[in-house]
């Protein structure tokens, strides 16, 4: 533990029930029916889907398998996705509010169906989801929300309690949605589908995509090539954006969770604050012992100072509802958000009908992410999908995305030019252990990190997707791209894309030399 009583790590309780895969790097060139890139829960779905119909599959992922977005999820299962409904009926119709919700229902279903099908341990439970207030103007927002439901048919009630020691204005609840162990689930899964003859692939990093009419080949960083009749992008921002400008579309958003110990018996239900700062709250039983996952502390990814403040914010309001806890685990996980609100799942263009992507989920991944699979197994097999339209990548509407699309790039060019002109903070040589900083060396940034080991790590800090300048991230230890949310370790290598590419790293030794040149550093 570190003074502040947090884990020195950040480490997801989910890890201590993930296995490890032993898979090979992808060599040489391939023909397959289907390439999936990427190896969470949606690509894992999909592959899932498509061998049970008979299809070729060959998966890669550019690390390891379930190491991603995945990993780090609260793994909810629901359709309740905070306050969405009363704003697609705002900004939409009745058709794709309940087109959301129908398919986010049909998810859950098909959860369970697999579940029970292929006999899946996963501490799948049955809980009620809260959507609770704290104040009189989120209240307000929850009445308009539960005005939603009832035009939707959606089966919810308001009530003015929950059963924790938070003092609320309202609460509105969705009945029988449901929660799991998300690695325990993989896992299993996993073995399934390599039964069922898919062949899997990691640290096999996928750069571009060469389609034609008949068929889709993804191209490595190595050079291989893997050839299919659809190329199914499943990597949480696509790797392949071809002329969709998804960049501009999307923006990476962060939040934060803690685990601890569980004291009382668990009264039930899983729980989110409408309120900002955001509060979620669920239990899950690890190696038998039941925590308290309690997550919430949302921003923009590489904006932002002082970043482990979150974890301790978390910390205090975890006490004021529980007492005080010895905090277990604590991880961030990392989301991507639509200009409307809404996942991107189907062809990455009109002109590319054989590249379909799924992205933009919107810290709902369990239910969006089945939704996906499912509706781009649909796409390959011929079959008909009712989802097709709300979730479409091609859609554009003036209201809200059009004002959102510039709102959304104005702060692209803002943090692109601010970073080029940011003057940098300190001197190399005064960084304690655990610290970073940026500098100037031959008049360009830089970022270096001081290790425990007294090591220090120095990299170009300009992100190698579009040339922004990554920001320190002191709650991970990662540089962070305000951009377009790519991450990197502190020694530079990409964590998350869209990235492809490492952060350039210099020896420190370079600086005794530097001093000595005229121009300096």
């Amino acid at each position: 533990m570190n003074i502040d009583g947090l884990p020195e790590e950040s480490v997801p309780v989910w890890k201590e029930s993930m296995e490890k895969y032993q898979l090979e790097t992808l060599q040489g060139d391939h023909k397959t029916d289907i390439v999936i890139v990427g190896g969470g829960i949606t690509g894992i779905t999909a592959a899932y889907l498509l061998a049970k119909s008979g299809k070729e599959i060959t998966l890669i992922d550019a690390g390891h398998l379930v190491q991603g977005t995945t990993l780090h999820t609260t793994a909810k299962v629901t359709a309740q996705h905070n306050l969405i409904y009363d704003e697609l009926l705002t900004h939409f119709n009745y058709q794709v509010a309940r087109g959301y919700y129908e398919a986010n229902k049909d998810a859950m279903n098909l959860f369970e169906q697999i579940i029970q099908d292929e006999q899946i341990e996963c501490d799948w439970e049955t809980h009620d989801a809260y959507l609770y207030s704290t104040s009189g103007e989120y209240g307000k927002k929850l009445e308009d929300e539960y005005k939603a439901y009832q035009n939707l048919n959606i089966n919810g009630k308001i009530t003015d309690s929950i059963p924790f020691n938070i003092e609320i204005e309202n609460a509105l609840y969705m009945k029988d949605q449901y929660q799991f162990n998300p690695t325990k689930y993989l896992n299993q899964l996993i073995q399934i589908i390599q039964d069922k003859g898919v062949k899997l692939y990691e640290n096999t990093v996928a750069v571009n995509v060469e389609s034609t009419e008949q068929s889709a080949t993804v191209i490595t960083r190595d050079g291989h090539k893997v050839e299919g009749k659809y190329v199914l992008s499943c990597t949480h921002f696509p790797f392949y954006e071809g002329k969709g400008l998804y960049s501009g579309k999307i923006h990476a958003q962060r939040s934060y969770v803690i685990a601890f110990p569980n004291q009382n018996p668990y009264p039930g239900g899983m729980y989110l604050s409408a309120d900002e700062p955001s509060r979620s709250i669920r239990h899950a039983t690890i190696n038998n012992q039941d925590y308290i996952l309690f997550g919430g502390e949302s921003h923009k990814v590489g904006q932002g100072k002082d970043l482990h403040k979150h974890y301790l914010n978390l910390k205090r309001s975890a006490e004021e509802i529980f007492g005080k806890v010895p905090i277990e685990y604590r991880w961030s996980t990392q989301d991507l958000v639509t200009l409307d609100k809404l996942p991107y799942v189907g062809p990455v263009t009109k002109d590319e009908p054989r590249v379909l992507i799924a992205t933009g989920y919107r810290k709902w991944g369990m239910t969006n992410s089945t939704a996906a699979a499912k509706l781009m197994v649909d796409k390959v097999l011929g079959n008909s999908n009712p989802y097709e339209e709300v979730y479409k990548p091609s859609r554009f509407n003036a209201d809200p995305s059009l004002k959102k699309f510039f709102s959304e790039n104005f702060d692209l060019t803002k943090h692109l030019i601010k970073g080029k002109i940011e003057f940098p903070k300190n001197e190399v040589e005064d960084l304690k252990q655990g610290e970073a900083t940026t500098f100037l060396m031959n008049g360009q940034r830089k970022g270096a990190y001081k290790h425990d080991d007294e090591t220090v790590y120095i990299v170009d800090t300009t992100c190698t997707h579009a040339g922004c300048e990554v920001n320190w991230n002191d709650a991970e230890n990662t540089w962070d791209c305000p951009c377009h949310g790519s991450r990197y370790s502190y020694k530079g290598e990409v964590i998350e894309g869209p990235a492809e590419k490492d952060l350039k790293n210099y020896d420190f030794r370079m600086l005794d030399i530097l001093k000595d040149d005229e121009s300096g550093y």
